[in-house]
């Protein structure tokens, strides 16, 4: 007999009730309640981790969500970046909704709703309430994709149209949900985008539904053919992209990296583990005038990939390369050759002992610019006083 934290008894709970309550802990809310409606065992399961859930102190619940009075100070001092995070379909939600659209709306350029299980209805509101956005947030958001039929009507894409017409960044990031239909129509209201994250959308990658069609509106899955039209019709304004955690080959970043007219400054491809050395070394072919670029947690990446990103990225201002544990000291012996970095980032390599980068910060060349170097939980690092 085990005893739940709302104080009634569930009898012989089986083990697998207890692992699915394991895990549902480390899920955000919205997750837990979708995950009410796999079936019983998983139901009994999801109520028992909302129950868990430790209440939120007073001072937090006011940044949650906020009073009137607090929305309408903010108002006061024209704030122009806001986070609502987790809102749902509650009445509390809906007001904190009417009254950010009321009062903060005509000022906002940065809008975020991670992890929100808004509707439609709620988002367009909102949307039409921000006419000078600039940078929208909906990681997260699967409840406003699940059904296929954001965007689906003329009139809201007219609307759209209108509120999203200066709009720049879009993250699209943790979308289970997200299909080539509503990415096409979203993205197809954004005249002037020019940061995408895409990061750990399931991205089909070789597989071509398809068949040569020119026409990618699939409401079952989003495809990196899709993706790649996307790409040459935006090439003249996209500068930053953002495909962590996804499975792209070095087919698709052959693809990529030579669409016509695309000039990327910023790439970030976190925990990309199919990503190969000859796929970075293509990356630093066709696209020399990247000034960002993330491999953190790219585990097939060794010492040729450093070596050509320092051969091939001259303007190169931020390299982050943490958790390469294939990643040796041998490369970085050319690293002195990007003369503009500033941000170097080796935390986790277990493999580096800095011995390289000691020289290379010696010298006259580079050691004036780099501002940051994390050799963080480098265990073969040693210091001498």
């Amino acid at each position: 007999m085990q005893k739940s934290c709302s104080g009634a008894f569930l009898m012989r709970l089986p083990f697998s009730f207890q692992v699915i309550t394991y895990i549902l802990s480390f899920l955000p809310i919205a997750d837990r309640k979708e995950a009410f409606l796999v079936n019983h065992t998983w139901y009994l399961a999801a109520q028992d981790s909302l129950r868990q859930v430790k209440p939120t102190p007073p001072a937090a619940l006011i940044r949650v969500v906020p009073s009137l009075a607090a929305i309408e100070s903010l108002a006061r001092r024209h704030v122009s970046c806001v986070s609502l995070t987790n809102l749902d379909g509650s009445t509390i939600s809906r007001d904190v909704i009417q009254a950010v659209s009321c009062h903060l709306g005509q000022h906002l350029r940065s809008l975020s709703l991670r992890g929100s299980s808004l509707t439609e209805t709620s988002f367009m509101h909102l949307l039409l309430a921000c006419p000078c956005l600039s940078s929208l947030d909906l990681s997260g958001c699967n409840c406003l994709f699940m059904s296929g039929m954001l965007l689906s009507k003329p009139e809201t894409i007219d609307q759209a149209q209108r509120a999203l017409a200066n709009l720049q960044e879009l993250n699209l990031s943790s979308l289970r949900y997200l299909s080539d239909l509503s990415f096409n129509r979203l993205t197809g209201c954004m005249s002037r985008l020019a940061r995408l994250s895409l990061a750990r959308c399931h991205i089909i990658f070789e597989f071509d539904p398809y068949h040569g069609s020119s026409n990618y509106n699939s409401s079952a899955l989003l495809s990196f053919r899709n993706l790649l039209s996307f790409l040459k019709e935006k090439a003249s304004s996209i500068r930053a992209l953002d495909l962590s955690g996804t499975s792209i080959s070095l087919q698709a970043m052959r693809s990529l990296v030579q669409v016509e007219g695309l000039h990327l400054q910023e790439f970030t491809l976190q925990n990309c583990r199919d990503l190969s050395n000859e796929a970075v070394s293509l990356l630093c072919v066709y696209q020399p005038q990247l000034t960002s670029l993330d491999l953190t947690g790219c585990s097939e990446l060794s010492d040729w990939a450093v070596l050509a990103v320092s051969a091939g990225l001259p303007a190169l201002g931020s390299l982050r390369l943490g958790k390469l544990q294939r990643l040796t000291d041998g490369g970085f012996v050319r690293i002195a050759e990007l003369r503009s970095l500033q941000k170097l980032d080796v935390s986790e390599c277990s493999r580096v002992s800095g011995s390289e980068l000691v020289k290379a910060c010696s010298s006259p060349e580079l050691r004036p610019n780099v501002a940051s170097l994390s050799f963080a939980f480098c265990s073969l690092l040693q210091v001498s006083l």
